[in-house]
């Protein structure tokens, strides 16, 4: 998934791209910018326009400005992998050509495994205790993937 070229390859004839990436094998400072530039070249060059990116809530600004993850009492033995996932927002942010229309899409808070689904979504800020259902996240990606509303930035969703 860090090959442009084979990124092309398997995003030809489509008009979007949802990717939720992760491997447990890599070096998560490595691979998600890795990721990142090979999306905000290959895509564009097999004529995909959209992109929406999973992302983590601990890397949103919560509603005071700062990170969920810089938050007291907020856990930090993930704090590389949060970091990681950061940079590859960044590491798009700043290779993504202007025919990429992109989002990096977060859960604001976690996920609600066991609630039913609100049945929709809104847009929040970090928080740690916001909660969004599988189904209600699955539809805020598919809606953003089809009719953009948020572009070339990195949001967070809790269930309506």
């Amino acid at each position: 998934m860090t090959d442009p070229a084979a990124v092309a390859r398997l995003a030809a004839g489509h008009d979007a791209a949802v990717v939720p990436v992760f491997d447990r094998a890599s070096v998560p400072g490595e691979f998600f910018p890795a990721v990142a530039r090979a999306l905000a070249e290959g895509l564009p060059a097999a004529g995909v326009r959209r992109l929406v990116a999973v992302g983590l809530a601990s890397v949103l600004p919560t509603a005071t400005g700062a990170l969920l993850m810089d938050s007291p009492g907020y856990p930090q033995e993930w704090r590389e992998f949060y970091v990681a996932h950061g940079a590859g927002t960044e590491a798009l942010r700043a290779a993504a050509p202007e025919a990429l229309d992109w989002l990096v899409l977060s859960p604001s808070g976690d996920f609600d495994h066991t609630g039913p689904g609100a049945g929709g979504y809104v847009l929040a800020p970090a928080d740690a205790e916001a909660r969004i259902t599988p189904g209600d996240f699955a539809r805020a990606v598919v809606e953003e993937a089809g009719a953009p509303s948020l572009r070339r930035a990195h949001a967070g969703v809790t269930s309506a």
